[in-house]
């Protein structure tokens, strides 16, 4: 998290178009955690924003600390979500 925002990726990924969230919380109680929860306009920013090179920083930085990642995602209407952004996900997170 730190690293992330230290390089300048955090506000580099905010500054992206249809970017409305991208912010980090740690859980009280669960100790080496922590939630990022970021919203995008648009299953189409959402996508952008996938492709983008942000996207390889943030595997690198998981890769180096390694890390391990649970995604949960939450939407309005399922449908929205893609076959691409399904494929994007199971890349970049499993």
């Amino acid at each position: 998290m730190n690293e992330m925002i230290n390089n300048g990726i955090v506000d580099r990924i905010r500054k992206q178009p249809g970017n409305l969230k991208y912010e980090y919380f740690i859980p009280f109680e669960e100790e080496g955690k922590i939630l990022l929860i970021d919203q995008w306009s648009s299953q189409h920013a959402l996508d952008v924003h996938h492709r983008s090179p942000m996207m390889q920083a943030i595997i690198d930085l998981r890769n180096k600390y390694e890390l391990e990642m649970v995604v949960e995602r939450f939407t309005e209407d399922n449908k929205s979500i893609t076959s691409n952004n399904k494929k994007i996900l199971s890349n970049i997170f499993y």
